[in-house]
């Protein structure tokens, strides 16, 4: 399974040359005993791969010819593992490799990538992963009834019991007493037994979320019991609960939590996404906390406003990188604006941003069949501040503060916390 720190150290690995391969392996089912249909599937992707090489080192792209026979050695490599992948793989499969660098890391993933791709490139090629983790982040799911509960792990498609609490409720005497005295003793007893039950459930969910063990959770429970631990849920954990559904700790399989649990984040995603949107575009259009189109969007991330990304399923758009600063620009200039350094082509931005969003923890939506946001250009942010409307600031600076040139100096925005990766 693959962790933040590991999305992290994707997002962050550059390599000059051109030499960061990114291959994923989407399984299908063979139409033949001789399962070589992905293998030669791979090989002609690697070619095309070898041919770029090729093309870059006469264009003097490449002057570096161990590098070249580096990204040649770790093609080679990618076209044997397909062959074993081929026969025997029931998950997908990501592999980021650069010989050139010693890096080499594969992650297995749900068979839900919508093919293979095999790419050579500055970045890794994250699309793919991003918009796997989105639909499938890190929650938690609780199962708890009034002396029992267990904690389940569900990240990409897997589910995984990682806590069992039994907590044994006050057993009852043989009689009830004298008017059933006894009787009505014990009940107490036990109401007060399940409510320390409930109350320490909750104080540990509240404390795995702050810890960052899931990020969003979901509760499965008998109707009977949801009122008594309601009550006891902290406000810190409120919110993040996406949903429940009704079950039998003991007797529920691990196959229709997964369901249950798969269903209920999928209809919070949906109504997230659409909320996210229509905020957003009403945000933009009062000049207040939002904007919409590539070059508005690309001056906000990194003048660090952007709190939420959102990005057309399909989304697509030319821009330039700066070889210097790192400046993305809408306008297909030669010369970067702030620094003055050489451009180069970036043939698809929403895939040059990536390593920056995730960088930078901001929360991303892939949007997927909406009018109102096609009508926007199919790409928006919704900003945390805006700081054009920064007044205060902008009053207590003077002129001598400021940088007499951009290529002097740029003033970070401050970034926020983890947000996640999400898919509408």
């Amino acid at each position: 399974m693959i962790t933040r720190e590991q999305i992290h150290e994707l997002a962050q690995f550059e390599d000059q040359a051109a030499c960061a391969l990114s291959f994923y392996f989407q399984p299908t089912a063979p139409r033949n005993k001789a399962h070589k249909e992905q293998t030669i599937l791979t090989k002609d992707l690697a070619r095309e791969a070898v041919r770029q090489l090729e093309s870059r080192s006469s264009n003097g792209k490449t002057k570096n010819k161990e590098r070249y026979e580096s990204a040649r050695a770790d093609l080679d490599h990618i076209v044997r593992l397909s062959h074993d992948l081929s026969s025997n793989a029931s998950r997908a499969k990501a592999v980021f490799a650069c010989g050139a660098q010693g890096f080499w890391r594969e992650y297995d993933l749900p068979a839900q990538l919508s093919g293979n791709q095999l790419l050579l490139d500055r970045h890794f090629h994250l699309k793919p992963l991003a918009q796997l983790l989105g639909a499938f982040p890190r929650l938690g799911v609780v199962l708890v009834d009034r002396h029992r509960a267990r904690l389940f792990d569900l990240r990409l498609g897997e589910l995984t019991e990682r806590m069992d609490f039994f907590h044994p409720l006050t057993r009852r005497g043989r009689g009830d007493g004298f008017g059933g005295y006894d009787a009505g003793h014990a009940e107490r007893r036990v109401a007060d037994d399940a409510l320390h039950h409930f109350k320490f459930i909750a104080e540990f969910i509240k404390e795995s979320l702050e810890k960052g063990m899931f990020e969003k959770w979901i509760l499965g429970c008998q109707d009977t019991h949801w009122s008594q631990f309601e009550s006891q849920l902290h406000s810190y954990a409120r919110p993040k609960l996406l949903g429940r559904f009704s079950a039998e700790v003991v007797h529920v399989s691990d196959e229709e939590i997964r369901s249950q649990a798969e269903k209920i984040f999928a209809d919070a995603q949906q109504r997230r996404s659409q909320e996210v949107v229509r905020e957003t575009v009403n945000q933009a259009r009062h000049n207040a906390r939002g904007v919409t189109g590539l070059r508005r969007v690309l001056r906000s991330l990194e003048l660090g406003e952007v709190q939420t990304l959102l990005l057309g399923q399909n989304y697509h758009s030319q821009a330039v990188e700066c070889s210097g600063c790192g400046h993305l620009d809408a306008h297909l200039v030669h010369f970067c604006p702030v620094c003055g350094r050489e451009t180069r082509e970036v043939v698809d931005v929403s895939e040059a941003i990536l390593p920056r969003v995730i960088q930078h923890n901001i929360e991303l939506f892939y949007v997927k069949d909406d009018p109102e946001f096609d009508k926007v250009g199919n790409i928006a942010a919704l900003l945390r501040f805006r700081s054009e409307q920064n007044t205060n600031t902008n009053k207590v600076r003077s002129l001598a503060e400021r940088p007499a040139h951009p290529s002097l100096g740029r003033e970070p925005g401050p970034v926020g916390r983890y947000r996640g990766l999400a898919s509408g």
